[in-house]
Parts: structure tokens; C-alpha cells; sequence
């Protein structure tokens, strides 16, 4: 017979195993009474939304460096924030994290709520976040299902229905095993778990704590699970960049509108991006294929970019020149940065 699997295993396991984070409260720590700062684990679920640990540690300690309280990244300017974030992806995260940090400053008196519909009715948090936030931060019992957890859930309780029609099957387990006491702990424990010894491909049954209690390991399946439906493939868009220079080495560049894509950052002013872009330089003026495409994958389609360059003083239709001693390409999200390394070679070459 099987051992069942409870959440006092994996508590024990995460006890010796847990991993060492830059926003963590480590077990031995919050035994002690030491409880994390809702500052910081609020800041590093929103960083983590779509985005791997090994992405976010950095962003993250350079973020509570120049911010180290909520109130401090309320005050800070929206410009120097979009570009503490760039490269980070997914940038309304970064609109919204302003949005957050001034409505807890301004109507909260720069604390965080600590119960999860009003940590949910805070601009940015989902049903997701207010969970992780609630239990990690207050020791709430909520339940925290991400992409680790499902998975973990998936296998232990052999679960074939496919993802995402298995989800509210997939949350009534986890709900099952979410304790009353140190739900911190936990809900941080079975992440851990999935993340390290759990994980996608080739999960190392041999030392999981669960192994004896998993209906999937017993019934030789696990790895296959859990089960996806087929995703669509994304399409592909194309559009045109326009890299412009003055005759003093001073960039073009313009802010991109709040809403949409890459909204409130900084880029090198384009076409639109659709099946057939039309042209729209900033300038009119000889402009210089690259003969370079920069190649990027959002999240819901793929983007073909050509590359066009000029020098000119011309007074541009839009955008503003940026002064080459202050332009900072680490500004720039992905995509742009990958224009600019195109740009800034076809540049040195003339």
C-alpha cells in the first residue's frame, strides 16, 4: 500500500532543500519568527510571471537596490522604472508595478494589504498573485498554483486530463493539500519541488519525498504528464525599423504608447507590424537597408523586422534625439537592442 502523500513530507523535505532566493525568508529563518517582507515577494511574483528564476534574481536585486520599499518605487520616475525593466519582457508587468506601488503608497499608507481580495483589487494582481502574496507573505492557507504545482499535481494523483481543462481539477488537489500552519513554507516547498527534482522532462523520482504516495510514478507514467492540448502555431508579422543619427551621433528614438506592446518603452520608430507593413520613416530621406531581418518570438506571434538606417539632421516627424553620451542601449527592450546591434555595425561600417 501506498504512503499518502501530506503536505508534513514535503515540509520536511524543503526544510534541507529549500533553495536560497534574494527575496526568501529561508525555513530555519521563519521558524524564528522571521517573516518575509510583502514588498519584495510582491515585487518578485510579478518579476516571475512568465519568467524564470534565473531572469528575475538579477532584476530583482538591481530593482530593491535602487527601490528598496514600495514607497521608494512610487515615487520613482516611469522612464527610469520601463528602463530598470528592459529585457525583462512582458512590459505592462512594469506599468502596472507603478500603477501597484501608488495606490499601496497613496491608499494604504505604504502597506500591503494582507488578506487576498484586497491584495486582488491592487492594479496587476490576479487570482495568482493574491494567492502567492497572501500565503508567502502572511502565512495565509491559500493556494498557489502555478506551472510547477500543476504539474506536480498532475503526476502525483495521475491526472490525464489535459492542460488547461485539467486546472479547477488540478486546484481542488492542491487545495487539498494546503495546510493551515506554515502555508509559506509550503506553497514555496511544492514550487521548489516541481522546479528541481519534479521537473518537465526526466523528473528524478528516485529522490522525491512524494515518490512513494505518486499514483503516476506507480503507474510508470509520470513523465508524460501532465497531458497539453496541442497549441496553434503562432504566426509570423514583419515590419520595418528606422535607425536615424544626427551629425553629432545623437539617436532617434520615441516612447511607445502605453497601451500595446512594449507600451511606455523606449524603441527605434517603425511601421506597424502585420502581415503587409507600410512604410513610415521618421524622416524623409535616403534610407539604407541593412539587408539584416531581427528575428523575435512574443508570446503570441513571431516578428521579422528589416532594419533601415540614415544620418541626417532632418527634423523627424516623431520621436526625439536621444545624445549619444547619455543613450544607454540596456535601456532598450529585446527587440530593440537587437535593431540597435544591427544598426550600430551597418554605422562603424560607413
Amino acid at each position: 500500500m501506498r504512503e499518502p502523500v501530506t503536505s508534513g513530507t514535503l515540509l520536511a523535505w524543503y526544510d534541507q532543500h529549500a533553495r536560497d532566493m534574494p527575496w526568501r525568508v529561508a525555513p530555519q529563518d521563519r521558524a524564528r519568527g522571521v517573516m518575509p517582507d510583502p514588498y519584495r515577494i510582491w515585487l518578485s511574483e510579478v518579476m516571475l510571471q512568465q519568467t524564470t528564476v534565473a531572469a528575475v534574481k538579477d532584476y530583482f536585486v538591481k530593482f530593491t537596490n535602487l527601490w528598496p520599499t514600495v514607497a521608494d518605487l512610487a515615487a520613482a520616475d516611469d522612464p527610469e522604472v520601463m528602463a530598470a525593466w528592459a529585457g525583462l519582457g512582458y512590459y505592462a508587468r512594469a506599468r502596472n508595478l507603478l500603477k501597484c506601488a501608488r495606490v499601496v503608497a497613496t491608499e494604504h499608507g505604504g502597506v500591503f494589504p494582507s488578506n487576498r481580495d484586497s491584495l486582488q483589487a491592487l492594479p496587476g494582481i490576479g487570482p495568482y498573485t493574491s494567492a502567492a502574496i497572501a500565503s508567502i507573505a502572511f502565512d495565509l492557507p491559500e493556494t498557489v498554483l502555478d506551472g510547477n504545482v500543476e504539474r506536480v499535481m498532475a503526476r502525483i494523483h495521475a491526472v490525464e486530463t489535459p492542460l488547461p481543462t485539467a486546472k479547477p481539477e488540478l486546484m481542488e488537489l492542491a487545495q487539498a493539500l494546503t495546510p493551515r500552519e506554515r502555508a509559506g513554507d509550503y506553497a514555496q516547498a511544492v514550487m521548489d519541488l516541481g522546479a528541481t527534482i519534479c521537473t518537465p522532462k526526466k523528473p528524478a523520482c528516485g529522490i522525491c519525498p512524494w515518490r512513494d504516495g505518486c499514483e503516476g510514478h506507480a503507474s510508470g507514467f509520470a513523465p508524460e504528464l501532465p497531458r497539453k492540448i496541442a497549441k496553434k502555431a503562432k504566426p509570423t508579422r514583419r515590419g520595418v525599423a528606422y535607425v536615424l543619427r544626427n551629425s553629432k551621433g545623437d539617436w532617434l528614438l520615441e516612447t511607445r504608447p502605453n497601451k500595446g506592446l512594449l507600451g511606455g518603452m523606449l524603441g527605434w520608430p517603425g511601421s506597424d507590424w502585420t502581415d503587409e507593413p507600410s512604410p513610415a520613416p521618421p524622416v524623409q530621406t535616403s534610407w539604407e537597408p541593412t539587408g539584416i531581418e531581427v528575428r523575435h518570438t512574443f508570446t503570441h506571434f513571431h516578428l521579422i523586422l528589416d532594419v533601415m538606417t540614415a544620418q541626417v539632421d532632418t527634423p523627424p516627424d516623431k520621436g526625439v534625439f536621444i545624445p549619444h553620451q547619455s543613450f544607454r542601449p540596456s535601456d532598450l527592450p529585446t527587440v530593440m537592442r537587437k535593431v540597435f546591434d544591427v544598426a550600430k555595425h551597418r554605422f562603424e561600417q560607413n
